[in-house]
């Protein structure tokens, strides 16, 4: 990096993340997590351009079916049009922004306004205009009025995605060699691809920053000490049987590593050896262990080698987390201010399994997951305290530190016999959050697309070093 570049990059990150952030060194100036310009900041430039999880196909099955979703602070509608053509509209009425649906799901054949009764179809269109006749005749051209509809949206496993970014990559550009990784938490249990249906959908507000949720699903395993009065519970699908801690433990013979990708997606995941059993996972019934069993031999007969590699945690910039194996599910971190945040978990399971196994899963996801799930309220007091430690005068003299294990990832190794893509490391490390906020700070500084994708990151180059 010349000298003239290292002056603008860092111009760059005082103008936006303030004086004290140096990603090379692995610090963060604490501001990033309660300024409220920065958070407008976010919504301007990140949340208008990056790919949003909306929400599942599952969930509108029918012609008329909606479920109402967010994309950072706007509100938006996930609908199957009466020719089963899959919709996300902007919420707001055309004529002076009201909520033309305001249900959280459901089915129709009309919005309504409940303001002044402008009326739209469910492809969008304008269908009704009160007095239209009276009115509006020969000055309204009723066509350009339609519901806001995104520009970019796509259908990836069942899973619905958007951007505001008529320019946007397409989706599987944007992921990259994370893709792999997602497809499994996506994918039926057994191998086949796709497969997931909804089962549930958990919502709560809760009083952090958005980015700290996000961050702790990057692969944050150095946090494992607040979640041990759970694990000495136990409350994994073996804990009738004396099994302790959050789940069974099925990654005990695998190699861990945790992955950063160009475009800032970040995640851990585990390499099985070659020739690894099926390890018991399900004791409290018999019958389901079976169908898991029975799940695990056929997986590794389509997949092959790429079977042994089981997703954990990971996170999809900017603000879609997931849990690949157990509690299988995606998570959404909506922005509601620099210091608020509301979470919706998405409980997936595979969409033709037994009731019984949909059944305990179930039960097993609400234990561990959720606003009263045991392993998550450890996790929002973390991000509680880590906000409110973020606002006091003193307190934001002094820069966060993300040093762990600098300089230990490498560039796509092979491990237990199968190459990792992306810049990995072996042991706990934070170079996934260093790479989250790198892209985060492009995003703030109007990059082009090369750049927020990470086309030109030297880490992600042979022989270039990682900080």
């Amino acid at each position: 990096m010349n000298k003239a570049h290292e002056e603008e990059t860092e111009m760059s990150v005082t103008s936006k993340t303030g004086s004290q952030s140096d990603l090379d060194e692995g610090v963060l100036d604490r501001n990033i997590f309660v300024s409220e310009d920065i958070y407008r900041q976010e919504l301007e430039t990140l949340f208008t351009r990056a790919w949003l999880f909306i929400g599942h196909e599952s969930q509108i099955p029918n012609p008329g079916d909606f479920f109402s979703s967010r994309m950072g602070e706007e509100s938006v509608i996930l609908v199957r049009d009466k020719v089963g053509k899959i919709h996300v509209f902007l919420n707001s009425c055309r004529h002076r922004g009201m909520k033309v649906c305001r249900y959280d799901k459901g089915n129709t054949s009309l919005f309504t306004c409940p303001y002044h009764a402008w009326t739209y179809a469910t492809d969008g269109k304008v269908r009704g205009i009160p007095q239209y006749k009276e009115l509006y005749e020969g000055v309204l051209d009723r066509e350009k009025w339609s519901l806001i509809e995104v520009p970019s949206m796509v259908n990836y496993k069942g899973t619905i995605w958007a951007s505001w970014d008529e320019n946007a990559p397409d989706f599987e550009t944007y992921l990259g060699d994370a893709k792999i990784h997602l497809d499994q938490a996506l994918d039926c249990r057994d191998g086949r691809p796709g497969g997931s249906e909804v089962i549930g959908v958990h919502k709560w507000v809760f009083p952090s920053n958005w980015k700290f949720a996000a961050e702790n699903f990057l692969g944050d395993s150095y946090h494992n000490p607040s979640h041990r009065s759970v694990d000495l519970i136990g409350i994994g699908p073996s804990a009738r049987t004396g099994a302790k801690g959050r789940r069974d433990n099925e990654l005990e013979q695998a190699k861990h590593v945790w992955v950063t990708f160009p475009a800032g997606h970040g995640l851990h995941s585990a390499v099985q050896p070659e020739g690894a059993e099926y390890l018991s996972q399900f004791a409290n019934d018999p019958e389901i262990e079976e169908y898991f069993r029975d799940c695990h031999e056929k997986r590794h007969k389509r997949l092959g080698k790429q079977a042994r590699l089981l997703p954990f945690t990971g996170n999809i910039f900017p603000n879609t987390s997931f849990h690949g194996r157990q509690p299988r599910g995606l998570c959404v971190w909506h922005p509601v201010s620099a210091t608020e945040t509301e979470g919706w978990r998405f409980f997936l399971v595979d969409a033709d399994a037994p009731e019984k196994v949909k059944d305990f899963l179930r039960k097993f996801y609400m234990r561990y997951s959720g606003p009263a799930g045991m392993t998550e309220q450890d996790d929002m007091e973390n991000w509680l305290y880590a906000t409110r430690a973020s606002t006091g005068t003193i307190a934001r003299r002094h820069a966060f530190n993300y040093q762990l294990a600098r300089g230990a990832a490498t560039l796509n190794p092979v491990v237990n016999g199968l190459e990792v893509r992306g810049r990995v490391a072996q042991k706990m490390t934070e170079h996934m959050a260093r790479g989250y906020y790198r892209r985060w700070q492009a995003y703030l500084d109007g990059a082009g697309w090369d750049e927020l994708l990470g086309e030109n990151d030297p880490r992600f180059h042979p022989d270039d070093g990682e900080a």
